[in-house]
């Protein structure tokens, strides 16, 4: 079944920026835990698979797009707050989402 325009406005998309960024040494597949800014919104922390193409330097202090209100979800040990939206690339691995310009942390994507 389709999604709806309703359905897309239900998310609560925001723009964050990366404040830590450390190795999620639990993971089976390799992953990082970011702790992410959204401004008014507070921080939250997610587990993500992006190893194959950032490490902390390229990470911090980076600004990425997220969903927020989702459940916590449980990743190898770390309580995810959010997901990190990105496109998984067949030979490229994960390549995160990202805006066009500096914009306030915990800025609404529409």
């Amino acid at each position: 079944m389709p999604a709806s325009f309703e359905d897309f406005q239900n998310l609560n998309l925001r723009v964050g920026r990366v404040t830590s960024v450390r190795l999620n040494e639990k993971a089976r597949v390799p992953a990082l835990v970011l702790e992410i800014d959204f401004g008014p919104e507070g921080t939250r922390i997610s587990s993500a698979q992006l190893t194959q193409n950032y490490d902390e330097k390229s990470l911090l202090d980076r600004q990425v797009v997220c969903v927020m209100g989702f459940e916590p979800k449980r990743v190898a040990g770390v309580k995810s707050e959010v997901l990190v939206l990105g496109v998984i690339h067949p030979e490229r691995g994960t390549l995160l989402l990202q805006v066009d310009g500096e914009v306030p942390d915990g800025e609404p994507v529409a």
